[in-house]
């Protein structure tokens, strides 16, 4: 073996055991930064483009099937690093000497992929916009009227995203200092894919980069081929390896079975445990317990004859108490970040006051190398205050005149009053994401849901009204807090926060075209099943945000028996649940860690475990792996299950090509039971 290959693994080795001299500031104290306009470069733009089709994709099909959306940061600061490598190698084969990759551009591009895959998760195709369509419409049966419902087109979906998705950029915009210098707040996805990437970029962070991107390679190609593998097996519904009846065909009746995804495996391997295990525990206590309980009331609680999609059936209960389980946990975070969120105030306007001494003068503090370098090019690149404020009255003014032509239930005054609002949660919500990583953009859109549909009514369209509300409450909010992440990002790789800020723009702009298209042709029109129970892509928050919508505009009345009550009692317990946990967390006992998340356990009650089974697969080859070696684990798994989902959700666009040119697999793999298996055999012999 070579010397050079020798001094590589003494060098990640000792990265991978942690050994420092230097602060990371004291290691680029010699690199020289880049000025904003250079953080800007032609070849991050086309990389971010590339990119941000791929996360769009992969953000939609996760929305499409369990809406279980993991922090994508780290795997866009690694690909982003992957393909500007790539690009820079291919041009040097050519003789042509590229200009350095700086952890600056790094960052850039990492923020402009987040920002556009952010879109495909707030823009509400698989939840919103899709509850607004007829389809879902008749699934709910009640308030199925032409001024409740909504035709989707690409015209307008696309012009309803780019009236609302820029202002809340403009909202937090002069409140970076305070969050970030003032208020130290940590925003731990924004931190890690810093140190990410600022890892990446020394030399000795460079040698794991390449043996991360090797791991990742190899992955997506085998996720891809496997992908493109089952294809041939899936001719029809219910076919191929994803109707694998795992633990045998009762069980797969009740939706427990591994689907093999690589998807949804990959996705397991991110989430935190407590995540994939509280969704197992709502798969076992729905579909393992309640529903084949409540089935047996048939005809008691509900009519024999009722289909079981209908609102007034079995459907009912299923819609409904995951909607209470989403709302309980919903409002007791959001009581609660509000809360902490004063608290902290308070306390760090106290705490500036009390480090004045006798005579009025601040106390020295002692700032470290880091802080001081970090400071100084966070705050080198100012945005004026009085620009944020123009471009969101400018903005707001011209949502305000055009999305009523968009929909005509929505009446100007409306959407003023949201946009009066919508910046003091934007706030709320980007300061409760940098204490905890939690974003509740979903809960306040299901607050405007409740308040504009019940100002207007349901015989006015007030479902339809409500469900744009929370469209345009969503964007605000979740844009503000994916923002200040950027800037938490930026501040600790010494990127300009205006190239950021101008990152974040072009990245929400690719957003709002990229995510529609990609929505509209590759699932949309590519799948007629899409939204249907039991289908590929069910979309099941789609039916739960018209539920919630109707709930707003219509009452209750319309509810199966004892619906109400059941879900009375699952969202008292999601709060029980919650402050149990925060009880156990002021207490310093480690025990919190294993109370589950009602948010989570709330997911499979109307999807099925199914796609569970395959996370908690994902959970367990994490968990072995850290076992085995908890460092290399740390560096290697995040590149693992990027490779898996990036590879699978990859094969799914020439999957959804093949499908809409009319080209079926060529092959039907099912799993009958022996009976109707000899059944079959007898009339094919007949």
């Amino acid at each position: 073996m070579s010397t050079e290959n020798n001094g590589e693994e003494m060098e990640i080795g000792k990265l991978r055991k942690g050994e420092s001299e230097l602060s990371v500031e004291e290691i680029f104290e010699q690199k020289e930064v880049p000025s904003w306009t250079d953080q800007l470069t032609f070849r991050s733009m086309v990389v971010s483009l590339i990119l941000g089709f791929l996360f769009c994709f992969i953000v939609m099909k996760l929305n499409l099937t369990t809406g279980v959306i993991p922090s994508f940061n780290v795997a866009a600061g690694l690909l982003g690093f992957f393909f500007i490598k790539v690009w820079t190698t291919v041009l040097e084969k050519f003789g042509i000497q590229s200009k350095p990759f700086t952890r600056q551009e790094n960052t850039v591009i990492q923020t402009c992929v987040v920002a556009s895959s952010g879109i495909a998760f707030s823009s509400g195709y698989a939840s919103y916009i899709l509850g607004m369509t007829e389809k879902v419409a008749k699934m709910a049966e009640e308030g199925n009227t032409p001024s409740n419902v909504k035709a989707l087109s690409l015209g307008w979906m696309i012009g309803f995203v780019l009236l609302v998705s820029f202002l809340g950029l403009f909202s937090i915009v002069p409140l970076r200092k305070i969050m970030i210098l003032d208020y130290k707040l940590t925003y731990p996805s924004g931190t890690a894919t810093a140190y990410l990437i600022n890892s990446f970029h020394t030399p000795k962070g460079a040698l794991i980069a390449k043996e991360q991107i090797k791991c990742l390679f190899k992955w997506f190609s085998a996720s891809f081929l496997w992908g493109f593998f089952q294809w041939f097996y899936t001719a029809s519904d219910d076919c191929g390896f994803t109707s694998f009846p795992t633990f045998g065909l009762e069980a797969y009746a009740r939706k427990f079975y591994f689907d093999f995804s690589a998807t949804y495996v990959g996705v397991g391997m991110i989430c935190p445990y407590i995540i994939n295990l509280s969704m197992l525990l709502g798969a076992v206590i729905s579909w393992g317990i309640m529903w084949p309980i409540i089935e047996t009331k048939k005809g008691i609680w509900y009519g024999a004859d009722l289909k079981s999609s209908s609102f007034r059936g079995e459907n009912g209960y299923k819609v409904f108490i995951a909607i209470a389980l989403i709302l309980g946990d919903g409002l007791y975070h959001f009581i609660v970040v509000l809360l902490k969120t004063f608290y902290s105030l308070a306390k760090a306007v106290l705490k500036k006051d009390s480090v004045q001494d006798a005579n009025g003068t601040l106390d020295e503090v002692k700032v470290s190398f880091d802080d001081k370098r970090r400071t100084e090019f966070f705050l080198k690149d100012q945005m004026p205050a009085s620009f944020a404020l123009a471009g969101y009255i400018v903005l707001a003014i011209i949502s305000i005149i055009a999305v009523p032509f968009i929909f005509p239930q929505l009446k100007w005054y409306h959407i003023l009053c949201i946009y009066i609002f919508a910046p003091i949660l934007g706030f709320c919500n980007s300061y409760g994401c940098g204490l905890s990583d939690w974003s509740l953009a979903s809960t306040y859109g299901k607050l405007a849901i409740f308040v504009i549909g019940s100002w207007i009514g349901l015989n006015q369209g007030g479902v339809v009204a409500g469900l744009a509300a929370c469209g345009i409450m969503m964007s605000i909010v979740s844009t503000a807090s994916d923002l200040m992440q950027d800037f938490k990002t930026g501040y600790l790789t010494l990127a300009s926060p205006r190239s950021m800020f101008i990152s974040q723009v072009f990245g929400t702009f690719m957003g709002c075209i990229l995510s529609p298209i990609v929505f509209y042709f590759f699932f949309y029109k590519a799948f007629p099943t899409l939204g249907e129970e039991g289908s590929s892509y069910p979309a099941p928050y789609g039916l739960i945000y018209r539920g919630i919508a109707l709930i707003g505009t219509e009452g209750t009345s319309a509810l199966p028996k004892n619906c109400l009550l059941l879900s009375g009692v699952f969202f008292v317990g999601a709060i029980v649940i919650n402050a149990l946990k925060e009880v156990l967390v002021q207490a310093n006992y480690n025990s919190h860690k294993y109370v589950p998340s009602p948010m989570a356990m709330a997911i499979p009650f109307f999807l099925g475990g199914y796609f569970v089974i395959d996370m908690c697969v994902g959970s367990l080859i994490k968990f072995i792996y850290e076992k085995k070696n908890k460092v290399e684990a740390d560096l290697f798994v995040p590149a693992i299950a990027s490779g898996m989902i990036c590879g699978d959700s990859l094969w799914g666009m020439p999957a959804a090509v093949l499908s809409l040119v009319n080209v079926k697999p060529p092959l039907c793999m099912k799993f009958l039971p022996r009976g109707v298996n000899d059944k079959v055999d007898a009339f094919l012999s007949g």
